[in-house]
């Protein structure tokens, strides 16, 4: 079923994703060669409940972290594991969820650790203004397919990526996973029309080659994707309210970037939350 937020609960949710963007700007001057992704998990966790909120993607469909931790052709889902460091060129991506009081957030990004490479920063660069083209089009009026086509073309039409079709975004709050479902793939003009008070997530993922992925899974179970043909994966993803003013973005980490995407103070300032 897909729910409507009222301002209150938007509001909500903009103050439970400030806590999330806190936890991306901490990573930013935490991660390094030679980290154990278990001490990304512990950090992020104990960022989280510092600051009264919970990290809600535990107990999830059983999943046991507050992050899923995503290296190089892991496209998604890839749990942080005891003992596996950080190396020279590691394409990072840390995806995470909190819940403040009720109120649900996104998002994940990608990181590269020590130095980078052309390759790496062309595949970030795609796939972060795949995350801001697919945002400009989450209007009131629009639809699904509207978003999913401005991703898809400039990822595959524009620079012959593969947009990766098996995981979509979707609604969010009260629970973490609602309708509707947000591809970053199809065809203008097509899918559910959007309306003012949906709250969703976009979060495109970005293969070097093919967008297929493949299926593994982890000793407890958990299954996790790469990449079919092994190679390098960005994601960006970012929680997002449509209204009637455009889409507004409840998960921001880059105020000045995301400016004309952002809650005035006003629409911020309930004094009951």
């Amino acid at each position: 079923m897909i729910t409507l937020k009222s301002p209150r609960e938007i509001a909500g949710m903009a103050k439970s994703g400030a806590i999330l963007a806190g936890v991306h700007h901490m990573l930013r001057g935490q991660l390094h060669v030679g980290m154990d992704t278990w001490d990304i998990e512990r950090m992020v966790d104990d960022y989280i409940t510092s600051r009264g909120a919970t990290a809600s993607e535990k107990g999830v469909d059983g999943y046991k972290y507050a992050t899923c931790i995503s290296i190089n052709d892991e496209v998604a889902h890839a749990v942080p594991r005891k003992g596996l460091k950080l190396q020279n060129h590691d394409l990072l991506k840390v995806d995470l969820c909190v819940n403040w009081h009720g109120y649900q957030s996104d998002s994940a990004w990608s990181y590269v650790i020590g130095e980078s490479t052309p390759e790496i920063d062309h595949l970030m660069d795609v796939a972060h203004k795949a995350l801001y083209l697919g945002i400009d089009q989450a209007r009131v009026g629009n639809r699904i397919g509207d978003i999913g086509n401005a991703i898809e073309g400039w990822v595959e039409t524009e620079n012959g990526m593969g947009d990766v079709r098996e995981l979509v975004g979707h609604g969010i709050g009260p629970s973490v996973h609602e309708a509707p479902d947000v591809e970053a793939y199809g065809l203008p003009h097509n899918g559910l029309r959007l309306r003012a008070g949906m709250v969703i997530t976009i979060e495109p993922m970005v293969n070097l080659g093919t967008w297929e992925l493949a299926t593994k899974y982890m000793p407890d179970g958990w299954e996790y994707y790469t990449s079919a043909d092994n190679t390098l994966s960005a994601q960006y993803e970012h929680t997002l309210a449509i209204t009637k003013d455009g889409p507004k973005i409840l998960t921001s980490q880059d105020p000045e970037f995301d400016a004309k995407y952002l809650l005035t103070p006003d629409e911020l300032d309930y004094p009951d939350l």
